[in-house]
């Protein structure tokens, strides 16, 4: 069983910057996905931004050129830096764990996020 630790979230003005840390309790050089989600009040979970066991990322069309996923294997640390940040990226953000080779798929206790002025 693995465990994520999200930290890092608050109350930011728009255009402000915040970066989330999800801390894992075991190695997640073995997920081939370490991902952040999000959701938003009355909203479906929406996958943000994603990266590789090789560091290939991905991310949603709302957020690129503005939020950067990173991974730190040897800390079992994923990193969410998000930059220019709008009212609308308010919402509880999730760190999640996915293996497609043993369909592990962990999921973290959420950190808020508000973007308000």
């Amino acid at each position: 069983q693995l465990q994520l630790v999200e930290s890092g979230g608050g109350l930011v003005q728009p255009g402000g910057s915040l970066r989330l840390s999800c801390a894992a309790s075991g190695y997640i050089f073995r997920f081939n996905a370490m991902n952040w989600y999000r959701q938003a009040p009355g909203k479906e979970r929406e996958l943000v931004a994603g990266i590789s066991g090789g560091g290939s990322t991905n991310y949603a069309d709302s957020v690129k050129g503005r939020f950067t996923i990173s991974r730190d294997n040897a800390k079992n640390l994923v990193y969410l830096q998000m930059n220019s940040l709008k009212p609308e990226d308010t919402a509880v953000y999730y760190c999640n764990a996915y293996s497609s080779r043993t369909a592990d798929n962990f999921w973290g206790q959420g950190t808020q996020v508000t973007v308000s002025s």
